[in-house]
């Protein structure tokens, strides 16, 4: 039997391990999803909403542990999960005030007497989901599938099968039919046989490039539709009119939040000679100034990265970067503990042909 392990990343030390669904197993959750479908299509706006506002209420009421649990699988800080979860609250409750309104039948332009444009439910939707922010990703695909008349399967990502189960059970507690939502504990090569199963109509993925492309053509293969949200690489433009110490901090938070693990993260930063002496002082400051540490101490601002080989990708880039006479302003290496942390890093003169560009 295949074990998912959710490993802490401060502590380096395994938190639980988790049976993974064999084929088989997968097959069985999938016609108990298409089961549920075929009634959870058919109920009312205002059933569908009573739900999901309930669903709303058991968030809240389970933020203390179910923050503690994002926190230990993948590393954020405390009060960070914590928001995260009450922005997952914040879109049920959205979505089970508006749902309705959005999917309402409009009126088409057409030849004929009367024709409308009807929105209907597809079936069971597969999502795809990252582990930068376990329950976020999931519900902002989740509420509005639900509210639709479409049924919810959840592949998570390996290192999160916690919050994933947690998920499934955020909506059974809320009353939403057992199997209405399921989260499905496979590895990343199950992936496209759940695709191409005919009970699956759609499927979702937030992750790389390359997951996208494979997911795509395989959706597309099938003539089934698909929603991706891929990796960004944003820049952060400094012009000469800047306030400086305005500006620098949002810098840092743009850049330092979830330990920079946000696919709308400030990426990279283009600055103007004028105010780039200034600019990159004020920067290195602030940085050297944010807190590192347990990410369960409400006084951290940075944790761990959520991987060990994430910290040695790092390790890697700024060596490379260095040689080949780039400079690190601050930090730039692992700090000297336990977990997979890295030092908030300040590089500069950073040219095409390092791999850090």
């Amino acid at each position: 039997m295949s074990l998912m392990k959710a490993i802490d990343p401060a502590t380096e030390e395994l938190i639980h391990e988790y049976p993974e669904h064999s084929a088989e197993d997968a097959a069985g959750i999938l016609g108990k999803v298409q089961a549920a479908f075929l009634s959870w299509r058919e109920t009312t706006f205002a059933h569908r909403s009573e739900l999901m506002r309930k669903a709303a209420e058991v968030l809240r009421q389970r933020k203390k542990e179910d923050a503690l649990l994002l926190t230990s699988e993948m590393g954020k800080p405390i009060g960070q999960s914590r928001a995260e979860i009450d922005k997952c609250a914040r879109a049920c409750e959205y979505y089970a005030d508006h749902a309705e309104d959005m999917l309402r039948p409009e009126p088409a332009e057409s030849s004929g007497s009367t024709a409308m444009v009807v929105f209907e439910p597809l079936g069971a939707i597969l999502a795809v989901m990252p582990w930068n922010f376990p329950f976020w990703q999931v519900f902002r695909f989740a509420a509005p599938a639900l509210m639709a008349g479409n049924v919810g399967l959840l592949k998570h990502a390996s290192n999160v099968p916690g919050s994933a189960l947690a998920i499934e059970r955020i909506f059974h507690e809320a009353g939403f039919p057992e199997n209405a939502f399921r989260t499905l504990l496979i590895g990343a090569k199950q992936v496209e046989s759940v695709i191409r199963d005919d009970r699956v109509m759609a499927v979702t993925l937030t992750g790389s490039e390359r997951a996208g492309r494979i997911v795509a053509s395989q959706a597309a293969s099938e003539i089934k539709k698909s929603v991706l949200e891929l990796g960004g690489s944003d820049p952060f433009i400094v012009l000469d009119d800047v306030d400086i110490e305005t500006c620098a901090p949002q810098a840092v938070k743009g850049r330092m939040i979830n330990a920079g693990q946000s696919c709308i993260a400030a990426k990279r930063f283009i600055v103007l000679e004028a105010v780039a002496d200034r600019f990159t002082e004020k920067c290195v400051e602030l940085m050297k100034a944010l807190r590192v540490g347990d990410p369960r101490d409400e006084n951290t601002e940075v944790g761990p990265l959520a991987r060990g080989e994430f910290v040695e990708d790092l390790e890697v880039l700024v060596r490379d970067a260095e040689s080949r006479g780039a400079r690190v302003l601050t930090g730039g290496r692992r700090p000297d503990r336990r977990g997979f942390f890295y030092e908030p890093t300040v590089v500069t003169g950073v040219t095409e042909e390092m791999q850090l560009f």
